[in-house]
């Protein structure tokens, strides 16, 4: 049986994670880094919209990667705002772009939903 030298795999391993440290500071800035963590945090005051919103909303809404506008960034959601509850409900019940259908939130209810665009956005949308 031959012995494997060991000081092999970890200077790859030591390359590699360099590497990838070094690709991790490519790219834009996050436009607003303080919503990102703003968003990771944020929670409805409701405990049962709490719940609906960790389970269904805060996988993309908290994520810079995902593209969703942030949870309280207004900047990202005033454009959306601005076309009205009906096509938000619309495109949170039917998806958009990369948003599912039903926003991976089957029980929800269209008053559920407009409460969750609401305590996302910042703004009130009248139901």
């Amino acid at each position: 049986m031959r012995a494997r030298r060991s000081s092999e795999k970890p200077s790859l391993c030591f390359a590699l994670v360099g590497f990838a440290m070094l690709l991790a500071g490519c790219g834009e800035e996050p436009k607003n880094p303080a919503s990102h963590v703003n968003a990771a945090t944020a929670r409805p005051a409701d405990t049962e919209l709490a719940q609906v919103y960790d389970n269904s909303c805060k996988l993309c809404h908290a994520n810079p990667a995902a593209g969703a506008p942030l949870t309280g960034d207004s900047k990202a959601w005033e454009p959306r705002v601005l076309q009205g509850a009906d096509t938000l409900l619309d495109h949170a019940i039917n998806g958009y772009n990369g948003m599912p259908p039903m926003g991976q939130c089957v029980q929800c209810s269209e008053e559920q939903f407009l409460a969750l665009i609401s305590f996302m956005s910042g703004q009130h949308i009248p139901q």
